[in-house]
């Protein structure tokens, strides 16, 4: 069976955030695939070996940058696509960033400030888990978050979420006029799903060490992060700095979405590798001379 991934991507991308529900995506979908698991892994194979001969002329051009920012729920499983989609690449040329909780030097500026410095120079794939939107989704879910931020009063109006995801966007766009291409993924896990993940978190010793509390706290906070996503999607999906609303109950297909994404993305910016100038290829043969 001949697959056509891209245009399976077509159902996950979001350009436009007008009449965006997050109810119309349903974490389960496979696109009415499914694969043994090795025939999902040799798949997941080829795709990262496209996005290696992608990476290498991305880095040897040095005009692009490409920024990849992983939101989800606990448990969706952003590492583990993190792991299986990037590993194989040239780590010269890639950089993750994982954002926690905020500093207090960084609680003492601008939302926007602690993540400006982690974005990808020309030439690289910048790779950030969680990112300026746990400012429009955790802050806007628990307001003491806000509250430490230590905004003047007068600026904390009930039209701040709605003016924090416009700097993103505008933030976004600006990047975008800069050579920076902005890819965002929402792994969408199912509220079962992450139940079952966090229960095997528990069963199994070796992956105690990634289970928390708090892991259970934020679950009864599920209705209000959905509507948290739901706007900051519909805020700031442009063909720019698109969305992919990814399904995320089976993994095999999570990371099949976001390899695929990524190669159509560096596909459409026609890299190639620099072209070598007549003084250039004159050098060269001096220096085979000289070797020979």
């Amino acid at each position: 069976m001949k697959i056509d991934i891209y245009k399976i991507l077509a159902d996950y991308r979001i350009e436009k955030g007008k009449g965006f529900k997050l109810k119309h995506h349903q974490p389960e979908d496979t696109a009415g695939l499914q694969f043994p698991k090795d025939k999902a892994a040799n798949l997941l194979r080829l795709g990262v070996e496209r996005l290696s001969e992608h990476q290498d002329k991305l880095y040897a051009q040095d005009r692009w940058s490409i920024l990849c920012i992983f939101q989800a729920m606990d448990a969706a499983g952003k590492d583990g696509t993190i792991k299986h989609v990037f590993t194989g690449l040239n780590p010269q040329g890639c950089h993750v960033t994982s954002f926690k909780q905020p500093s207090a030097t960084e609680l003492d500026h601008d939302f926007l400030w602690r993540h400006i410095g982690s974005i990808p120079q020309r030439g690289m794939i910048g790779i950030h888990n969680r990112s300026w939107y746990e400012e429009v989704l955790v802050a806007r879910v628990h307001p003491d978050i806000l509250a430490r931020q230590q905004l003047p009063p007068s600026l904390v109006t009930k039209h701040i979420w709605r003016e924090r995801l416009e700097d993103i966007a505008s933030y976004e766009r600006y990047l975008a006029r800069q050579g920076t291409v902005v890819l965002k993924f929402f792994l969408n896990v199912s509220r079962k799903e992450q139940k079952a993940r966090f229960l095997k978190r528990l069963d199994e010793p070796e992956k105690n060490w990634k289970f928390s509390p708090s892991d259970v706290a934020e679950r009864r906070h599920w209705d209000s992060y959905m509507d948290a996503y739901e706007e900051a999607i519909t805020a700031t999906a442009t063909p720019q700095a698109p969305w992919y609303i990814v399904p995320a109950d089976q993994k095999w297909f999570t990371r099949l979405v976001v390899v695929a994404a990524m190669n159509q993305a560096l596909e459409g910016l026609k890299l190639h590798y620099p072209e070598v100038s007549e003084a250039q290829r004159a050098a060269l043969a001096e220096a085979r001379a000289a070797l020979e």
